[in-house]
Protein backbone atom coordinates (compact mmCIF):
# COMPACT_ATOMS: atom_id res chain seq x y z
CA UNK A 1 0.00 0.00 0.00
CA UNK A 2 1.63 3.53 -0.82
CA UNK A 3 1.22 6.79 0.46
CA UNK A 4 1.40 10.36 -1.13
CA UNK A 5 1.96 13.06 0.28
CA UNK A 6 0.91 16.70 -0.70
CA UNK A 7 1.66 20.08 0.99
CA UNK A 8 -0.46 23.03 -0.81
CA UNK A 9 -0.29 25.69 1.32
CA UNK A 10 -3.59 26.89 0.04
CA UNK A 11 -4.87 30.20 1.08
CA UNK A 12 -8.46 29.67 2.70
CA UNK A 13 -10.32 31.38 0.40
CA UNK A 14 -9.63 29.45 -2.70
CA UNK A 15 -10.43 25.72 -3.58
CA UNK A 16 -8.58 23.52 -0.68
CA UNK A 17 -7.11 20.11 -1.98
CA UNK A 18 -3.45 18.36 -2.40
CA UNK A 19 -1.40 19.51 -5.20
CA UNK A 20 1.35 17.85 -6.64
CA UNK A 21 4.42 19.73 -6.86
CA UNK A 22 5.99 17.88 -10.49
CA UNK A 23 4.55 16.31 -13.66
CA UNK A 24 5.93 15.65 -17.19
CA UNK A 25 3.25 16.61 -19.29
CA UNK A 26 4.44 15.11 -23.20
CA UNK A 27 0.76 15.94 -25.16
CA UNK A 28 1.42 18.85 -27.29
CA UNK A 29 -0.73 18.68 -30.37
CA UNK A 30 -3.02 21.63 -30.46
CA UNK A 31 -4.19 23.73 -33.84
CA UNK A 32 -4.67 26.62 -31.49
CA UNK A 33 -1.96 27.34 -29.44
CA UNK A 34 1.33 28.88 -30.61
CA UNK A 35 4.15 26.94 -29.40
CA UNK A 36 7.60 26.51 -29.67
CA UNK A 37 9.87 24.34 -27.73
CA UNK A 38 7.90 22.83 -25.42
CA UNK A 39 9.09 23.63 -21.79
CA UNK A 40 7.06 22.81 -18.62
CA UNK A 41 6.48 26.49 -16.90
CA UNK A 42 7.63 27.20 -13.31
CA UNK A 43 4.15 26.45 -11.18
CA UNK A 44 2.95 28.37 -8.09
CA UNK A 45 0.25 29.75 -5.77
CA UNK A 46 -0.83 33.02 -5.33
CA UNK A 47 -2.27 34.50 -2.53
CA UNK A 48 -4.61 37.52 -2.47
CA UNK A 49 -3.17 39.94 -0.66
CA UNK A 50 -4.09 38.86 2.23
CA UNK A 51 -2.33 37.74 5.36
CA UNK A 52 -3.42 33.71 6.19
CA UNK A 53 -1.71 31.56 9.11
CA UNK A 54 -0.99 28.75 6.56
CA UNK A 55 0.23 25.55 7.56
CA UNK A 56 1.40 22.14 5.57
CA UNK A 57 -1.15 20.20 5.14
CA UNK A 58 -0.50 16.57 4.12
CA UNK A 59 -2.66 13.82 2.54
CA UNK A 60 -2.13 10.39 2.74
CA UNK A 61 -4.09 8.36 -0.21
CA UNK A 62 -3.71 4.76 0.35
CA UNK A 63 -4.45 2.65 -3.31
CA UNK A 64 -3.73 -1.28 -3.81
CA UNK A 65 -5.20 -2.98 -6.16
CA UNK A 66 -9.33 -3.82 -5.88
CA UNK A 67 -9.38 -1.92 -2.53
CA UNK A 68 -9.26 1.28 -1.18
CA UNK A 69 -9.80 1.20 2.20
CA UNK A 70 -10.55 4.80 3.10
CA UNK A 71 -9.43 8.29 2.22
CA UNK A 72 -8.78 11.47 4.73
CA UNK A 73 -10.36 14.94 4.32
CA UNK A 74 -10.31 16.41 1.22
CA UNK A 75 -10.41 19.92 2.49
CA UNK A 76 -6.64 21.59 3.74
CA UNK A 77 -7.73 23.27 6.57
CA UNK A 78 -5.49 26.19 8.33
CA UNK A 79 -6.12 24.22 11.64
CA UNK A 80 -3.59 21.71 11.53
CA UNK A 81 -5.92 19.40 14.35
CA UNK A 82 -9.04 19.27 11.73
CA UNK A 83 -10.91 15.72 11.89
CA UNK A 84 -10.49 13.62 8.76
CA UNK A 85 -13.77 13.15 6.72
CA UNK A 86 -15.26 9.71 7.24
CA UNK A 87 -13.76 6.46 5.58
CA UNK A 88 -15.56 5.84 2.51
CA UNK A 89 -16.47 1.89 2.87
CA UNK A 90 -16.21 -0.52 -0.33
CA UNK A 91 -15.12 2.09 -2.36
CA UNK A 92 -13.43 0.10 -4.62
CA UNK A 93 -17.03 -1.04 -6.15
CA UNK A 94 -16.32 2.07 -8.11
CA UNK A 95 -13.96 0.62 -10.44
CA UNK A 96 -15.67 -1.14 -13.39
CA UNK A 97 -13.63 -1.82 -16.36
CA UNK A 98 -12.08 0.48 -17.89
CA UNK A 99 -12.65 4.06 -17.14
CA UNK A 100 -13.78 6.69 -19.88
CA UNK A 101 -10.98 9.51 -19.96
CA UNK A 102 -12.07 11.32 -23.51
CA UNK A 103 -14.17 14.46 -22.62
CA UNK A 104 -16.19 13.61 -25.55
CA UNK A 105 -17.44 10.59 -24.78
CA UNK A 106 -17.89 11.87 -21.33
CA UNK A 107 -20.36 14.38 -22.52
CA UNK A 108 -22.12 11.79 -25.27
CA UNK A 109 -22.41 9.09 -22.01
CA UNK A 110 -23.68 12.44 -19.74
CA UNK A 111 -26.71 12.74 -22.29
CA UNK A 112 -29.94 11.69 -20.50
CA UNK A 113 -30.98 9.25 -23.42
CA UNK A 114 -31.05 5.68 -23.65
CA UNK A 115 -31.06 4.42 -27.40
CA UNK A 116 -28.81 1.34 -27.05
CA UNK A 117 -28.42 1.45 -30.93
CA UNK A 118 -26.62 4.45 -31.48
CA UNK A 119 -24.50 3.23 -28.44
CA UNK A 120 -23.36 -0.32 -30.35
CA UNK A 121 -22.45 2.65 -33.26
CA UNK A 122 -20.81 4.82 -30.67
CA UNK A 123 -18.66 2.04 -28.84
CA UNK A 124 -16.41 0.94 -31.39
CA UNK A 125 -15.52 4.02 -33.33
CA UNK A 126 -14.51 5.19 -29.78
CA UNK A 127 -12.29 1.99 -29.52
CA UNK A 128 -10.57 3.05 -32.16
CA UNK A 129 -8.18 5.56 -29.91
CA UNK A 130 -7.10 2.33 -28.48
CA UNK A 131 -6.38 1.09 -31.61
CA UNK A 132 -4.56 3.59 -33.01
CA UNK A 133 -2.06 3.02 -29.87
CA UNK A 134 -0.45 -0.17 -31.65
CA UNK A 135 2.43 1.27 -33.29
CA UNK A 136 2.31 1.47 -37.14
CA UNK A 137 0.39 0.03 -39.65
CA UNK A 138 -0.62 -2.98 -37.88
CA UNK A 139 -2.82 -0.82 -35.96
CA UNK A 140 -4.97 -0.42 -39.47
CA UNK A 141 -6.59 -4.13 -38.80
CA UNK A 142 -7.71 -3.05 -35.48
CA UNK A 143 -9.01 0.01 -36.93
CA UNK A 144 -10.72 -1.86 -39.70
CA UNK A 145 -12.79 -4.10 -37.34
CA UNK A 146 -13.78 -1.05 -35.31
CA UNK A 147 -15.35 0.60 -38.82
CA UNK A 148 -16.91 -2.47 -39.97
CA UNK A 149 -18.70 -2.92 -36.20
CA UNK A 150 -19.79 0.22 -36.12
CA UNK A 151 -21.15 0.42 -39.77
CA UNK A 152 -22.60 -2.85 -38.84
CA UNK A 153 -24.32 -1.33 -36.34
CA UNK A 154 -25.31 1.42 -38.04
CA UNK A 155 -27.14 -0.33 -40.90
CA UNK A 156 -29.12 -2.90 -38.28
CA UNK A 157 -29.91 -0.07 -36.16
CA UNK A 158 -31.33 3.10 -37.97
CA UNK A 159 -34.56 2.24 -37.67
CA UNK A 160 -34.34 2.41 -33.70
CA UNK A 161 -31.66 5.08 -34.00
CA UNK A 162 -34.42 7.35 -35.97
CA UNK A 163 -37.41 6.53 -33.75
CA UNK A 164 -35.51 7.37 -30.63
CA UNK A 165 -34.67 10.95 -32.58
CA UNK A 166 -36.81 14.10 -31.13
CA UNK A 167 -39.96 15.05 -33.25
CA UNK A 168 -38.94 18.34 -33.64
CA UNK A 169 -35.07 17.38 -34.34
CA UNK A 170 -35.82 14.91 -36.54
CA UNK A 171 -34.86 16.17 -39.58
CA UNK A 172 -31.22 17.10 -38.35
CA UNK A 173 -30.77 13.98 -37.05
CA UNK A 174 -31.48 12.32 -39.96
CA UNK A 175 -29.43 14.50 -41.76
CA UNK A 176 -26.41 13.43 -39.36
CA UNK A 177 -26.78 10.16 -39.94
CA UNK A 178 -26.51 10.37 -43.69
CA UNK A 179 -23.31 12.07 -43.00
CA UNK A 180 -22.07 9.27 -40.48
CA UNK A 181 -22.97 6.58 -42.38
CA UNK A 182 -21.05 8.67 -45.59
CA UNK A 183 -18.11 9.04 -43.54
CA UNK A 184 -17.75 5.72 -42.23
CA UNK A 185 -17.37 4.68 -45.90
CA UNK A 186 -14.20 7.43 -46.32
CA UNK A 187 -12.97 5.87 -43.01
CA UNK A 188 -12.81 2.14 -44.71
CA UNK A 189 -11.06 3.66 -47.90
CA UNK A 190 -8.61 5.44 -45.33
CA UNK A 191 -8.35 2.38 -44.14
CA UNK A 192 -7.76 0.07 -47.46
CA UNK A 193 -5.25 2.57 -48.19
CA UNK A 194 -2.92 2.12 -45.38
CA UNK A 195 -3.27 5.84 -44.68
CA UNK A 196 -2.89 5.55 -40.76
CA UNK A 197 -2.00 9.22 -40.40
CA UNK A 198 -6.12 10.19 -41.24
CA UNK A 199 -7.85 8.27 -39.48
CA UNK A 200 -7.95 9.90 -36.49
CA UNK A 201 -9.14 12.78 -37.78
CA UNK A 202 -11.86 11.42 -39.78
CA UNK A 203 -12.16 9.53 -36.38
CA UNK A 204 -13.06 12.77 -34.33
CA UNK A 205 -15.63 13.62 -37.25
CA UNK A 206 -17.79 10.63 -37.55
CA UNK A 207 -17.84 11.20 -33.27
CA UNK A 208 -18.96 14.49 -33.72
CA UNK A 209 -22.05 13.30 -35.80
CA UNK A 210 -22.95 10.77 -33.43
CA UNK A 211 -22.44 13.37 -30.22
CA UNK A 212 -25.13 15.41 -32.41
CA UNK A 213 -27.33 12.89 -33.58
CA UNK A 214 -27.07 11.39 -29.34
CA UNK A 215 -28.06 15.65 -28.74
CA UNK A 216 -31.10 15.15 -31.20
CA UNK A 217 -32.33 12.66 -28.98
CA UNK A 218 -33.02 14.88 -25.99
CA UNK A 219 -36.81 16.27 -26.45
CA UNK A 220 -36.67 19.71 -24.24
CA UNK A 221 -35.54 19.67 -20.73
CA UNK A 222 -36.02 16.49 -18.70
CA UNK A 223 -36.88 17.86 -15.60
CA UNK A 224 -37.60 20.66 -13.44
CA UNK A 225 -34.87 22.93 -11.04
CA UNK A 226 -36.10 23.10 -7.61
CA UNK A 227 -38.00 25.73 -6.97
CA UNK A 228 -35.71 27.72 -4.77
CA UNK A 229 -33.35 28.02 -7.80
CA UNK A 230 -35.54 28.20 -10.73
CA UNK A 231 -35.09 31.89 -11.06
CA UNK A 232 -31.49 31.73 -11.01
CA UNK A 233 -29.28 31.92 -14.63
CA UNK A 234 -30.28 28.56 -15.49
CA UNK A 235 -28.51 26.49 -18.46
CA UNK A 236 -30.95 23.91 -20.15
CA UNK A 237 -29.16 22.42 -22.21
CA UNK A 238 -25.59 22.80 -23.46
CA UNK A 239 -22.89 25.44 -24.31
CA UNK A 240 -19.83 26.09 -26.01
CA UNK A 241 -17.23 28.51 -24.91
CA UNK A 242 -13.97 29.59 -25.94
CA UNK A 243 -11.63 30.92 -23.72
CA UNK A 244 -8.49 32.91 -24.95
CA UNK A 245 -5.77 33.16 -22.73
CA UNK A 246 -2.48 35.47 -23.32
CA UNK A 247 0.42 33.20 -21.62
CA UNK A 248 3.23 35.79 -20.09
CA UNK A 249 6.85 35.29 -19.33
CA UNK A 250 7.00 31.87 -21.95
CA UNK A 251 8.83 32.03 -24.88
CA UNK A 252 7.58 28.83 -25.71
CA UNK A 253 3.89 29.65 -25.27
CA UNK A 254 2.18 33.20 -26.68
CA UNK A 255 -1.83 32.99 -26.87
CA UNK A 256 -4.25 29.60 -26.24
CA UNK A 257 -7.58 28.95 -26.97
CA UNK A 258 -9.41 26.34 -25.47
CA UNK A 259 -12.68 24.95 -26.27
CA UNK A 260 -15.24 24.31 -23.53
CA UNK A 261 -18.36 22.47 -23.76
CA UNK A 262 -21.14 23.08 -20.48
CA UNK A 263 -23.13 20.53 -19.92
CA UNK A 264 -26.73 21.79 -18.59
CA UNK A 265 -28.13 18.86 -18.39
CA UNK A 266 -26.50 17.93 -15.55
CA UNK A 267 -25.56 21.41 -13.86
CA UNK A 268 -28.17 23.38 -15.17
CA UNK A 269 -27.16 26.24 -12.06
CA UNK A 270 -23.39 26.02 -12.19
CA UNK A 271 -23.35 25.85 -16.05
CA UNK A 272 -26.04 28.81 -16.20
CA UNK A 273 -23.89 30.57 -13.68
CA UNK A 274 -20.66 30.70 -15.12
CA UNK A 275 -22.78 31.81 -18.93
CA UNK A 276 -24.12 34.30 -17.36
CA UNK A 277 -20.81 35.57 -15.77
CA UNK A 278 -19.25 35.21 -19.66
CA UNK A 279 -21.79 37.15 -21.52
CA UNK A 280 -21.08 40.01 -18.49
CA UNK A 281 -17.32 39.47 -19.54
CA UNK A 282 -16.33 39.16 -15.55
CA UNK A 283 -13.87 36.89 -16.83
CA UNK A 284 -12.32 39.15 -19.32
CA UNK A 285 -9.22 40.63 -18.06
CA UNK A 286 -8.87 37.90 -14.85
CA UNK A 287 -5.36 36.17 -14.47
CA UNK A 288 -4.78 32.71 -13.49
CA UNK A 289 -4.89 33.00 -10.03
CA UNK A 290 -3.50 29.16 -9.38
CA UNK A 291 -1.61 26.59 -11.15
CA UNK A 292 0.33 24.12 -9.11
CA UNK A 293 0.58 20.99 -10.97
CA UNK A 294 -3.15 19.63 -10.06
CA UNK A 295 -5.29 22.92 -10.70
CA UNK A 296 -5.57 25.64 -12.93
CA UNK A 297 -7.79 27.98 -10.98
CA UNK A 298 -8.91 32.00 -11.74
CA UNK A 299 -12.05 33.71 -11.21
CA UNK A 300 -11.08 35.59 -7.72
CA UNK A 301 -11.76 39.39 -8.14
CA UNK A 302 -10.27 42.31 -7.56
CA UNK A 303 -10.86 43.71 -3.80
CA UNK A 304 -12.03 42.12 -0.88
CA UNK A 305 -14.87 40.02 -2.99
CA UNK A 306 -13.58 36.30 -3.00
CA UNK A 307 -17.23 36.29 -5.73
CA UNK A 308 -19.43 37.57 -7.42
CA UNK A 309 -21.32 40.66 -6.85
CA UNK A 310 -24.48 41.42 -8.51
CA UNK A 311 -25.03 45.06 -8.68
CA UNK A 312 -28.80 44.58 -8.71
CA UNK A 313 -28.51 43.58 -4.84
CA UNK A 314 -25.07 44.55 -4.41
CA UNK A 315 -24.19 41.07 -2.53
CA UNK A 316 -22.21 38.14 -4.34
CA UNK A 317 -23.97 35.76 -5.95
CA UNK A 318 -23.60 31.90 -4.48
CA UNK A 319 -24.58 28.92 -5.82
CA UNK A 320 -25.17 25.48 -4.43
CA UNK A 321 -23.42 22.77 -4.74
CA UNK A 322 -25.08 20.68 -7.76
CA UNK A 323 -24.32 16.87 -8.16
CA UNK A 324 -25.97 14.94 -10.74
CA UNK A 325 -25.51 11.41 -9.59
CA UNK A 326 -26.05 8.34 -12.12
CA UNK A 327 -29.30 6.72 -12.47
CA UNK A 328 -31.10 9.80 -10.91
CA UNK A 329 -33.30 11.81 -13.03
CA UNK A 330 -32.32 15.44 -11.67
CA UNK A 331 -29.35 16.49 -9.59
CA UNK A 332 -28.88 16.58 -5.93
CA UNK A 333 -28.38 20.24 -4.15
CA UNK A 334 -26.68 21.28 -1.03
CA UNK A 335 -24.94 18.49 -0.02
CA UNK A 336 -21.57 16.23 -0.74
CA UNK A 337 -22.32 12.47 -1.52
CA UNK A 338 -20.74 11.79 1.49
CA UNK A 339 -23.07 13.40 3.65
CA UNK A 340 -25.85 12.09 1.92
CA UNK A 341 -24.34 8.34 2.95
CA UNK A 342 -23.94 7.75 -1.20
CA UNK A 343 -20.57 6.36 -0.89
CA UNK A 344 -21.16 4.04 -3.86
CA UNK A 345 -22.94 6.35 -6.17
CA UNK A 346 -21.36 7.85 -9.55
CA UNK A 347 -21.53 11.67 -10.66
CA UNK A 348 -22.58 11.66 -14.03
CA UNK A 349 -20.00 13.96 -14.96
CA UNK A 350 -16.66 12.70 -12.79
CA UNK A 351 -13.40 13.91 -12.67
CA UNK A 352 -11.70 11.62 -15.15
CA UNK A 353 -10.46 13.74 -17.77
CA UNK A 354 -7.43 16.04 -18.17
CA UNK A 355 -9.39 19.28 -18.01
CA UNK A 356 -12.30 18.38 -16.04
CA UNK A 357 -14.15 22.25 -15.19
CA UNK A 358 -15.42 22.82 -11.72
CA UNK A 359 -16.28 25.17 -9.20
CA UNK A 360 -14.50 26.37 -6.69
CA UNK A 361 -16.01 27.00 -2.85
CA UNK A 362 -15.23 27.45 0.58
CA UNK A 363 -14.16 24.27 2.76
CA UNK A 364 -17.08 24.82 5.29
CA UNK A 365 -19.94 25.42 2.79
CA UNK A 366 -21.17 23.53 0.55
CA UNK A 367 -23.35 26.51 -1.25
CA UNK A 368 -20.45 28.90 -1.30
CA UNK A 369 -19.99 28.66 -5.05
CA UNK A 370 -19.78 31.98 -6.87
CA UNK A 371 -17.07 32.64 -9.80
CA UNK A 372 -14.00 30.88 -9.10
CA UNK A 373 -13.77 28.18 -11.23
CA UNK A 374 -10.59 25.43 -11.84
CA UNK A 375 -9.82 23.02 -14.31
CA UNK A 376 -8.15 19.54 -13.28
CA UNK A 377 -4.87 18.68 -14.31
CA UNK A 378 -5.42 14.92 -13.82
CA UNK A 379 -3.70 12.67 -11.19
CA UNK A 380 -3.62 9.12 -11.79
CA UNK A 381 -3.00 8.34 -8.37
CA UNK A 382 -5.07 11.38 -6.42
CA UNK A 383 -7.97 11.27 -8.97
CA UNK A 384 -7.96 7.50 -10.32
CA UNK A 385 -10.77 7.44 -12.94
CA UNK A 386 -14.06 6.23 -11.46
CA UNK A 387 -12.73 6.16 -7.70
CA UNK A 388 -11.52 9.34 -6.93
CA UNK A 389 -11.91 11.77 -3.72
CA UNK A 390 -13.32 14.51 -6.35
CA UNK A 391 -16.16 13.08 -7.34
CA UNK A 392 -19.15 14.24 -4.90
CA UNK A 393 -17.36 16.93 -3.76
CA UNK A 394 -16.90 19.60 -6.21
CA UNK A 395 -19.74 20.40 -8.85
CA UNK A 396 -18.39 19.53 -12.39
CA UNK A 397 -19.99 21.45 -14.77
CA UNK A 398 -17.55 20.47 -18.08
CA UNK A 399 -14.77 19.60 -20.10
CA UNK A 400 -12.28 20.92 -22.19
CA UNK A 401 -12.16 19.43 -25.29
CA UNK A 402 -9.78 21.10 -27.55
CA UNK A 403 -5.90 21.83 -26.47
CA UNK A 404 -6.71 20.75 -22.71
CA UNK A 405 -3.02 19.62 -22.80
CA UNK A 406 -2.01 23.36 -22.58
CA UNK A 407 -3.88 23.48 -19.76
CA UNK A 408 -0.56 22.43 -17.57
CA UNK A 409 1.64 25.20 -19.47
CA UNK A 410 -0.22 28.10 -17.86
CA UNK A 411 0.99 30.14 -14.65
CA UNK A 412 -0.08 32.44 -12.09
CA UNK A 413 -0.28 35.84 -13.59
CA UNK A 414 -0.95 34.82 -17.70
CA UNK A 415 -4.51 36.77 -18.74
CA UNK A 416 -7.88 35.40 -19.65
CA UNK A 417 -8.13 37.91 -22.30
CA UNK A 418 -11.47 36.57 -23.67
CA UNK A 419 -14.18 33.85 -23.12
CA UNK A 420 -17.16 33.64 -25.54
CA UNK A 421 -20.03 31.29 -26.11
CA UNK A 422 -19.93 30.55 -29.39
CA UNK A 423 -23.01 27.89 -29.31
CA UNK A 424 -25.72 27.69 -26.67
CA UNK A 425 -26.71 30.91 -25.72
CA UNK A 426 -29.89 30.36 -26.62
CA UNK A 427 -30.61 27.59 -23.85
CA UNK A 428 -29.67 30.38 -21.10
CA UNK A 429 -32.91 30.89 -19.29
CA UNK A 430 -33.23 33.88 -17.15
CA UNK A 431 -29.88 35.49 -17.76
CA UNK A 432 -29.47 38.53 -15.57
CA UNK A 433 -26.80 39.98 -17.20
CA UNK A 434 -27.03 43.75 -19.37
CA UNK A 435 -25.50 43.54 -22.65
CA UNK A 436 -23.93 47.08 -23.03
CA UNK A 437 -24.31 48.49 -26.25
Amino acid sequence: MAAIIFSPNIPTNHIRFPSSQSHSWSRRLGPRCSLQNPQQPLLRNRTKGRSFSLKECAISVALAVGLITGIPALDCSVNANAAASPVFPDLSVLISGPPIKDPGALLRYALPIDNKAIREVQKPLEDITDSLKVAGVKALDSVERNVRQASRALKQGKTLIISGLAESKKDHGVELLDKLEAGMDDLQQIVEDRNRDAVASKQKELLQYVGGVEEDMVDGFPYEVPEEYRSMPLLKGRATVEMKVKVKDNPNIDQCVFRIVLDGYNAPVTAGNFVDLVERHFYDGIEIQRADGFVVQTGDPEGPAEGFIDPSTEKTRTIPLELMVEGEKAPVYGATLEELGLYKAQTKLPFNAFGTMAMARDEFENNSASSQVFWLLKESELTPSNANILDGRYAVFGYVTENEDYLADLKVGDVIESIQVVAGLDNLVNPSYKIAG
